[in-house]
């Protein structure tokens, strides 16, 4: 397999999809070595079944809005790969959502859940309805409106939605709700569920808690203490808040937050207090970070992402795809970073990771990083399975354990010959050969 001549043909073939082809080129680039070692993988043209996904579901999502005006929006799920588990994927809400946008989260969904050993494929789902500014009725009526159409294709077994960017746990109320209506059948189908109804302890803090106990891993390798350490984080959704608090919980310093509007800058570091007015804020009040500068006397950076003005030890980037380009990640670099965690999903542009890797910092892509999320999705499964509910304790402690595993097939697969652990490889090569077994041995479907 030649990645250039794989990649050429799908960027004839989706031309218009720039996420996708960007995700599929950095995992077909850090594979290639390893792929060719196994021709059986070629005869059966695995690389490019594993690049295309089973399937997609388009539709049209009508609902009425509390003046009686009737909107329309697109509702989309892309079933990826499901050869080690059923499908399994969040569901985004966000004006921006394309099917590009949704097959590269889906394409990496695969890999990252591969990697947490779980039994779960790979699916990502969503439309392009933002729930900003709507009253709870009416994202009520839009969630309604979209499993009326997508209840049929999911289910415990066969695809098992969850939330993202956009939806919480009001949305996922809602949506499982009117799912469990029409399915006639309460059971696990959809996760990050509240409490009351099967979901999981732990789970609105799992990608942010995993996100940080991976990089406690990766610390680890160079005898670093992460205590005292200055951390920038991009965003104020769950990810961003519940990194922060495990960070303040070990001692850091959390210095900067933000949102689509802006950046704030901590430069004496975020409060319990702070963070708890920036939880209820974003949580309760839907407002913006830049009243949390207002209330605090911080310093506010509109329409800008930390990296280019804040000075940090480490940054865990939380927020949305390619937030940081190569100019944001000289800049890291310059002003001190030695380790970049994603919280967020493919946050760094190609030129970025690159710049990261030549300065030898500890990179942590997305895919290994933030799956702390999907592997806590994953035992809510487990316990909906059971009809049984785990402790904190008990979700957190089975957290911690996937995390470092996780960590450990990175520096299995990715460690260079003069020491240097690549996590990008690492971690693409840790996925994809757990995926590409189980295909091979299902034959061709």
């Amino acid at each position: 397999m030649k990645a250039t001549e794989v990649i050429a043909d799908l960027r004839r073939r989706f031309p218009h999809e720039p996420e996708y082809l960007q995700a599929v080129e950095e995992v077909l680039t850090s594979i290639e070595d390893v792929y060719n070692e196994h021709p059986e993988m070629e005869r059966y043209n695995l690389v490019e079944r594993l690049c295309i996904p089973d399937r997609i579901f388009s539709f049209r999502v009508s609902w009425v809005d509390d003046k009686g005006k009737v909107h329309n929006n697109m509702g989309y799920r892309v079933q990826h790969n499901n050869a080690i588990g059923p499908y399994k994927g969040g569901i985004r809400f966000h004006s921006s959502v394309n099917l590009s946008i949704l097959k590269f989260l889906a394409f990496e969904q695969t890999f990252k859940n591969s990697l947490t050993t779980l039994a779960m494929g790979g699916a990502k789902g969503g439309s392009d309805f933002s729930p900003r500014g709507k009253s709870d009725m009416e994202v009520m009526r839009f969630c309604q409106a979209f499993v009326e159409e997508l209840w049929r294709h999911i289910g415990p077994d066969t695809d098992v939605p969850a939330g993202d960017i956009g939806v919480g746990g009001r949305e996922v109320g809602y949506m499982y709700g009117m799912y469990k209506k029409m399915a006639r059948e309460f059971t696990g189908t959809f996760t990050g569920k509240g409490l009351e109804f099967g979901g999981s302890l732990i789970r609105p803090e799992a990608t942010g808690y995993g996100n940080v106990y991976f990089l406690l891993e990766m610390l680890k390798t160079r005898g670093i203490d992460l205590k005292g350490k200055k951390v920038a984080i991009s965003g104020s959704g769950n990810v961003a808040t519940y990194t922060a608090k495990k960070l303040l919980e070990l001692g850091a310093k959390v210095v900067s937050m933000s949102d689509s509007d802006g950046t704030v800058h901590i430069p004496d570091g975020l409060t319990d207090e702070q963070l708890d007015y920036i939880f209820k804020l974003k949580n309760f009040y839907r407002g913006r970070i830049r009243e949390f500068a207002e209330e605090y006397g911080c310093e506010y950076y509109e329409g800008e992402h930390p990296w280019l003005r804040v000075k940090c030890d480490i940054a865990m980037p939380s927020a949305t795809q390619n937030e940081i380009d190569g100019d944001d990640a000289e800049a890291l670099v310059a002003n001190g970073c030695i380790a970049v965690s994603e919280g967020a999903n493919m946050p760094s542009t190609p030129d970025a990771i690159k710049v990261f890797q030549k300065a030898r910092l500890l990179y942590a892509p997305g895919k290994a990083a933030n799956a702390g999320g999907v592997s806590v999705s994953g035992l809510e499964m487990a316990q909906n399975s059971q009809k049984l509910n785990w402790t904190a304790e008990e979700v957190d402690e089975k957290l911690r354990g996937i995390m470092k595993d996780i960590h450990a097939q990175c520096v299995k697969y990715g460690t260079e010959p003069d020491g240097y652990i690549n996590y990008v490889k690492g971690a693409n090569v840790a996925g994809f050969m757990k995926v590409a077994n189980a295909m091979m041995a299902q034959g061709i479907l």
